[in-house]
């Protein structure tokens, strides 16, 4: 596991901006720019019929093109309650950057709290995305995300603005990754038929069904989420192959150039009473009431939007399946092994960098982060700056 050292607080201390320019042939002072208005001569497009000597005014533009650095894009995952949306938040004011939720619950409209969407003032702050995009009983994907953020990230882009991916669904953290680009869609008819078996043997046997098609996801599902299990069976039933070696493929690829991946740790005695803290706090909020009220305006509990952590223990709780100490218990223990899939998925990744959140204070995690962008911007700078052999 990578985790960031002590070590790079050191170093330069100026807040990182987009606009931010390395230019090593001129000036070590990380602060200072290449001009935004020098572009690169047409002459040295390929196929020119110029000759192959550039101009002293084509060598001077391309000197501060391909000295000017890269902005990255930088995903910031982990486990649920590890305090992604606020270290999110700080980094966006730093980095004028504009935030695109990686969280497979909170492009719903109304489930607030259960999602634990950020508040009217951080909306106000910080331009977000994918954020209250989709009604509760529309259905959603991680590829369906995918191309969400994918259009976001092209219009913060066009804003010369930085994009910061927040969240821990890990489906829709590899759709950012890896696109699983060769993954089939779903079959309508082995859905139903799914479904079908659901109502009829319950969720257990859609399980025990996947544990032998698929042993291997089956380990890092979570066994009561029926679209989750359905899925992968649908992709078992189409192919022959387990949906796990669609993910294998992915997981040993390596993350786009420009983009930057953390993750926040924290000890598991330590992450635990943070889950405790926001399950009761989700609860004083008031996710019975939320989730009562949309049951009131007539949708089904067994939609997608609600085989979410909370609400799935809300409604068995409001259905007089559970009593409020059981559903309060379940509701922790079942955040609590969400958390240990979401840890567990992301340690398959080598390149992400870890955050020691634990040991350092939110302005120190800031700087860890700045710094990292500070190094590849500089990297980026001197490599493409560097002439090619002939």
């Amino acid at each position: 596991m990578h985790r960031l050292s002590p070590s790079l607080l050191s170093g330069p201390t100026d807040s990182v901006r987009p606009s931010l320019s390395v230019e090593p042939s001129q000036s070590s002072d990380p602060s200072e720019s290449a001009d935004p208005s020098q572009s690169v001569d047409p002459s040295l497009s390929a196929g020119s019929s110029q000759s192959a000597e550039p101009s002293a005014s084509a060598r001077t533009s391309l000197s501060a093109a391909t000295s000017r650095p890269t902005t990255p894009s930088v995903i910031l995952a982990g486990p649920t309650a590890s305090g992604k949306s606020a270290l999110a938040m700080a980094l966006a004011k730093r980095l004028q950057a504009e935030i695109i939720s990686v969280d497979s619950r909170q492009c719903y409209r109304r489930l607030d709290i259960g999602t634990a969407k950020p508040s009217p003032e951080d909306l106000a702050t910080v331009p977000h995305h994918n954020i209250s995009v989709l009604d509760p009983d529309q259905p959603d994907s991680a590829m369906a995300f995918y191309r969400r953020a994918q259009k976001a990230a092209d219009e913060i882009r066009s804003r010369d603005r930085m994009v910061l991916y927040a969240g821990g669904s890990t489906l829709h953290l590899q759709s950012l990754i890896t696109p699983l680009n060769n993954l089939p869609e779903s079959s309508p008819e082995n859905l139903a038929l799914l479904q079908q078996e659901l109502e009829r043997d319950g969720v257990d046997a859609l399980f025990a069904k996947l544990q032998v098609a698929d042993p291997k996801y089956a380990a890092h599902i979570d066994p009561k989420n029926p679209r989750r299990l359905m899925r992968a069976l649908d992709v078992w039933m189409q192919t022959g192959r387990p949906f796990s070696s669609f993910h294998d493929q992915h997981m040993q690829a390596d993350p786009p150039d420009g983009l930057l991946i953390f993750a926040l740790h924290h000890p598991r005695k330590t992450l635990h009473a943070r889950i405790e803290e926001r399950c009761e706090q989700m609860l004083d909020q008031g996710l019975i009431h939320e989730t009562e009220s949309l049951l009131a305006d007539g949708y089904s509990p067994d939609l997608q939007a609600f085989q979410t952590v909370g609400y799935r223990q809300v409604i068995a709780y409001l259905a007089g399946d559970l009593s409020r100490d059981q559903m309060v218990q379940d509701f922790k223990t079942a955040t609590r092994r969400y958390a240990k899939r979401q840890i567990t998925w992301l340690r398959r990744w080598p390149f992400v960098k870890w955050l020691d959140a634990d040991a350092f204070g939110s302005e120190a995690l800031e700087e860890q982060v700045m710094q990292e962008i500070h190094l590849h911007q500089k990297f980026t700078s001197t490599k493409r700056s560097t002439p090619c052999s002939s």
